[in-house]
Order: C-alpha cells, then sequence, then structure tokens
C-alpha cells in the first residue's frame, strides 16, 4: 500500500458528480475517472478486502488524487474524454486511434477521379464517408470501376497519357485522358457512382432498369447489355449488404475481454449498406467486464473527434449503467440523438451475433500469435544463454539507391510483438555515397547518445543486419558512448543468401554461429530483421521521391509557392529558365538583380 492517506482525504472528499485524478509519486498521471458521487466512488478504490489484481496494483502507487466538481454527469464525462485524450494515462483504457479517417474523394473538373483521401479537405471536390477502414473503401472503389469505369489514376499520370492505359482494356475506365468519352456521358457515370456513394442504391437501379428498356426499345442491345451488368452488379451488392428494410445509420459494437487483452469488433451500416467493419485492441488496465470495456470504448470513439460520423443507433452486446450518460454527452457535443439498443430479434440480432463472433475471433488470433512470439522470444533467450527472456530487442538497417538518399531504420520489437510508435527513422548525411559503415555509425550515434545520457530506453538485444563490419561499427559506436552491456547479434545473410541461412555473431566477429532453419529462435531474428529493412525501404523512397519532386528552386531564399509559379509560367517551365541569362531572370516580374543572383547559382550549382 502506498503512502497515501485515503482516509484524511476521504473525509473532506465531496460526493458531488465530478473527474478525478489519481498520481503516483513522481506526480506522473496515473488514472482519470468520472463519478456520479465522487466520495463514494473514490471509496471503493481503498476498501481493505475484496480488490482485483490490478486495481489494487494501482492503489499501492498512488500519492495524491485531485478532484474536480462538475455540474453534472454529462459534464464529468466530457471532461473526462479531454483528459484522457490529452494525457493517455497508464491505467485508463486507451484506444489507438487513427488521426485521421479515409473518406471516398471525387475531385472537380470535366473528368472527376475517385480516390481514397485523408487529413484535411483542402482540394476542391466532393467527400463521401468518413468510412471505418481504407479497406472498406477500396472495396467501393472497386465496386464503383467495374460498373461506372470512373477514372481512379493520379492526376500527374492522367494529364500525361497519350494512349488508354491498362484500365481501359480490361473495362475499368473509358479513357477519358486521350478523349475516347465525351464529358456529358462521363459526367453521367459520375452522378451514378455519387447516388451509390450516397446510399442511393435503390433509387440508382430503377434508374437503370428504365435505361436498359429505352436501350432495348431503341434496339441498342450492346448499350442494353452493358446496364444490365451494372444493375446486377449493384444488386449483388445489395444482397451481401443490405439490412432489414434496407435503411438506417446503425453501428453494431461487440466486446469481448480474456485474461490476455481485449477486442471491439465495430460494423457500420449508413443508408441500409454496410461500409465495412474493424477490429480495435484498447489497452486494458483496471476495467476487466465486457460491459466496462465496451462503455469505455464507446465513450473515447464517440467523444473524442467532432469529424466521426455519427449513426442514429448503436447495437451493442452488453448494457452499462452510463449509457444514458453517454446519450447526453453526444446530444450536447454534437447534437445528435442516439439510441442504444441491447436486446434485438431478427436481422439485427443476426448482425450482433456476426459482430461478436468477429472481435472473439479476432482476439483469439491476436492471443495466439502473442503466445507464438512469446514462445520466439523465450527460445532466442536460450538460444544466446540468457539469464532472462529479452523484453525489447532493436535492429538497424541502412537503405538506399548507389547512394542516394540514405535512410537508416530502427524497429522495436517486444514480447508482445512490434512496437511502432517507438520506431525511428534517420535521414543519413554528409556521409560518402554507399557508405554503409559510415551510415550506420551515423545512426547508432543519434540512437543512443541520448540512452548514454540517461534518457530513453536501452534495448536487451541489438540486432545489426550485415555481416562483421557493421558489426565491428556497432562495437564502436557503443565502446565510445560508454553505452552499459546489451548483446549485440550481428545478422548476415550467409553464403547462399538463402533464409534459414544466416551467419549470426554474437557480442563481436570472433563469436560467430548459426542456428537450425526451423528454430523459433531463428524465426524471430529473420522477422525483426525483415521489418526492419520494410521500414528502411519505404522510407527510403519516400525520401528519394521527395527529392525527385522538389523543384530546385525550393531552396532559393525569398522565393516562395507564390513567386515559384509565377517565374516558371513567365519562363514557360523549369528547362526555360535554366537555360535564362542572368540578365533575362533579372527582368522577369518581381524579381530583383540580386535575387536573379541567387536564382541562376542554384541552377547552375553543378
Amino acid at each position: 500500500m502506498s503512502g497515501f492517506d485515503s482516509s484524511a482525504f476521504l473525509a473532506s472528499c465531496s460526493g458531488r458528480p465530478g473527474v478525478y485524478r489519481m498520481f503516483d509519486a513522481e506526480a506522473k498521471l496515473l488514472y482519470v475517472g468520472k463519478a456520479k458521487n465522487l466520495k463514494k466512488r473514490l471509496a471503493s478504490y481503498f476498501r481493505k478486502v475484496g480488490q482485483a489484481p490490478k486495481t489494487a496494483a494501482l492503489v499501492a502507487r498512488i500519492a495524491q488524487v485531485e478532484t474536480t466538481i462538475t455540474a453534472n454527469e454529462t459534464e464529468a464525462l466530457l471532461l473526462e474524454q479531454t483528459l484522457i485524450k490529452q494525457w493517455r494515462p497508464p491505467y485508463n483504457i486507451l484506444l489507438r486511434d487513427d488521426k485521421s479517417y479515409p473518406y471516398v474523394f471525387l475531385s472537380s473538373g470535366d473528368f472527376p477521379r475517385l480516390s481514397i483521401h485523408r487529413g484535411a479537405k483542402k482540394e476542391v471536390g466532393r467527400y463521401f464517408g468518413p468510412y471505418p477502414s481504407a479497406g472498406a473503401i477500396r472495396e467501393s472503389l472497386s465496386l464503383l470501376q467495374k460498373a461506372f469505369f470512373v477514372r481512379q489514376c493520379e492526376d500527374s499520370y492522367y494529364r500525361n497519357r497519350t494512349r488508354p492505359c491498362l484500365q481501359y482494356q480490361i473495362k475499368r475506365c473509358k479513357a477519358p485522358c486521350v478523349n475516347l468519352v465525351n464529358p456529358e456521358e462521363y459526367a453521367e457515370d459520375v452522378r451514378h457512382s455519387v447516388m451509390f456513394l450516397e446510399g442511393r442504391s435503390n433509387a440508382l437501379a430503377e434508374e437503370l432498369s428504365k435505361n436498359m428498356e429505352k436501350a432495348a426499345m431503341a434496339l441498342d442491345f450492346e448499350r442494353a447489355a452493358e446496364i444490365r451488368d451494372q444493375i446486377g452488379i449493384l444488386r449483388r451488392v445489395q444482397d451481401q449488404q443490405s439490412m432489414e428494410g434496407g435503411s438506417g445509420n446503425v453501428d453494431i459494437v461487440s466486446s469481448v475481454v480474456s485474461p490476455g487483452g481485449a477486442c471491439v469488433h465495430l460494423i457500420s451500416v449508413r443508408s441500409g449498406r454496410v461500409l465495412g467493419s474493424k477490429n480495435f485492441f484498447p489497452q486494458v488496465a483496471i476495467e476487466e467486464s465486457v460491459s466496462d470495456v465496451l462503455q469505455a470504448f464507446l465513450e473515447q470513439y464517440y467523444l473524442s473527434s467532432m469529424e466521426r460520423d455519427l449513426p442514429s443507433e448503436l447495437i451493442v452486446n452488453a448494457v452499462h449503467e452510463d449509457f444514458e450518460t453517454l446519450i447526453s454527452a453526444v446530444a450536447e457535443l454534437r447534437d445528435v440523438e442516439l439510441t442504444i439498443t441491447h436486446r434485438v430479434r431478427g436481422t439485427r440480432a443476426r448482425w450482433q451475433q456476426l459482430a461478436l463472433t468477429n472481435a472473439e475471433q479476432a482476439l483469439g488470433a491476436r492471443l495466439a500469435s502473442r503466445q507464438h512470439l512469446a514462445a520466439r522470444f523465450q527460445a532466442l533467450a536460450e538460444a544466446l544463454d540468457m539469464d532472462e527472456q529479452p523484453s525489447r530487442l532493436e535492429c538497424f538497417d541502412i537503405s538506399h539507391s548507389s547512394g542516394e538518399a540514405t535512410v537508416a531504420s530502427c524497429v522495436v520489437f517486444g514480447p508482445e510483438g512490434p512496437l511502432k510508435s517507438d520506431y525511428r527513422r534517420y535521414n543519413i548525411e554528409g556521409v560518402i555515397a554507399g557508405d554503409d559503415y559510415a551510415a550506420m555509425h551515423q545512426a547508432l550515434s543519434r540512437r543512443f547518445k541520448k540512452a548514454a545520457e540517461g534518457e530513453g530506453k536501452l534495448p536487451d538485444i541489438l540486432l545489426v543486419d550485415g555481416g562483421k563490419g557493421q558489426m565491428n561499427m556497432a562495437r564502436e559506436v557503443l565502446q565510445e558512448l560508454a553505452v552499459p552491456d546489451l548483446i549485440l547479434l550481428g545478422v548476415a545473410k550467409g553464403v547462399t543468401r538463402k533464409p534459414g541461412l544466416e551467419t549470426l555473431y554474437l557480442n563481436d566477429a570472433a563469436h560467430e554461429f548459426t542456428l537450425p532453419g526451423d528454430s523459433p529462435a531463428l524465426h524471430l531474428i529473420q522477422q525483426v530483421r525483415d521489418e526492419a529493412h520494410r521500414f528502411a525501404i519505404t522510407g527510403h523512397r519516400a525520401r528519394r521521391s521527395k527529392a525527385r519532386t522538389t523543384s530546385t528552386l525550393e531552396g532559393v531564399p525569398g522565393i516562395g509557392p507564390k513567386r515559384r509559379r509565377e517565374l516558371l509560367k513567365h519562363f514557360g517551365g523549369l528547362q526555360e529558365l535554366s537555360r535564362a541569362s542572368l540578365d533575362e531572370i533579372a527582368k522577369a516580374p518581381g524579381i530583383s538583380k540580386k535575387l536573379a543572383e541567387s536564382i541562376y547559382a542554384a541552377l547552375h550549382s553543378e
């Protein structure tokens, strides 16, 4: 038990609604909660007997409790969610949420494109969504491409076409890029796509049926057959994705809890059409019941963002006493009337069961994967003759193309899987092109400099992808920075460069060994090494792409986006600007002699 005097605190605690915050001896926020009666709720934490183990662990760390009285429970709930989102206390249920939600974006212009969009809605056009996942959008876009042939290619690709691409050949686009479709026909396809995205599938099917009859009456059987195929696609989707009655904006949410974690499965239905589903694995601390996990999820999911699309009804698999408070908070915050239903029949009952089944299967698969990974960690500890199982592995890799845009990656794994929030990339500067040893030296130095000063976490095992050279370079860096002892493991591909035949180096190049191809320890090493390689290549490609799409003028002081655009417009492009003399550049609108000299120097620096 901590040194916190709970009796003295409770004696002066209010019995009104509010929010409480629990801190440890270092003033670190441990937990945020809300209560209808603060005194009664807080007293439940300090009972002598009957505490759950996780709650007892929290209470043992409490050194201070602060309370904020609110006017009612709704206000307490809104304040609680604000604090959880801001501070992310370790003992609260934490929902790892995407920073932005995916939409279907329809651009403007004579021949607009359909695409997946995330982030700020800056571009001119229409946005449909948000969808629960990018996978749900890809499914809708694939359907629309088959039915209505609206282009989905990038604008830069579209503008530079001189002949139809493969999408035209396989009947997924009408090739507006080379004028094989007139704007009126394309606009009609876009209008039909919009009707589908708006959920008006029945009206769309009826309109297409009338158009098919007209085409048949006019003896245009080819056109009638095309429309028939479109109707067929829509009908199949309606059969697969319709709710009872073909209407309604509903989210079906089911939660399951086991000793190893929790899963919440959400199915989104809008205008009677399933937009998709998604699994969430919230970090569970002291809440252990299905209803508590479900309530905490609903509060964070529907109150954390004003951008979140709200249904009119929630179908859930458990009830909680705070549902009414959540409904009031949604009404106050978003001005939306929300109903939460538990007992349902017919089609809704089948969807409720489907969400529950998905949650159970997803959690089972996740726990099995964790157990499998934990077994690999244990096997690695045995292979390296460690006294304890490692809790943190880091692996470094280098990626470049002939020395261009060199990027180093650092990935981190624990017994429960990849710790992606701890992943890091390092853009390598000031080394000779292609010098992997120098690149590795720079990346490791930057990573472990702060660790040597006592900041951040140190790995139990440091994996270095490469042979003896990379291994020796890593040893040199760790010795230079006087990093406390950690296990250094070099991973070389071996003579044949085939998976399963890797050569390993433990702590120095002299300790060379191999592991059997079926060794779980080797499988873990390969998994971490491959993830580091993937992460490095992704960063390298992004950096290389940025370098190749960046204008030479972007580095010139005094040349912003507007002036750069005007300058390129004046000369007709970067190539013509590069050919211009210093005097010709100085004659451009808004360009002084001094600025012209800077521009000329930047264009001819090589």
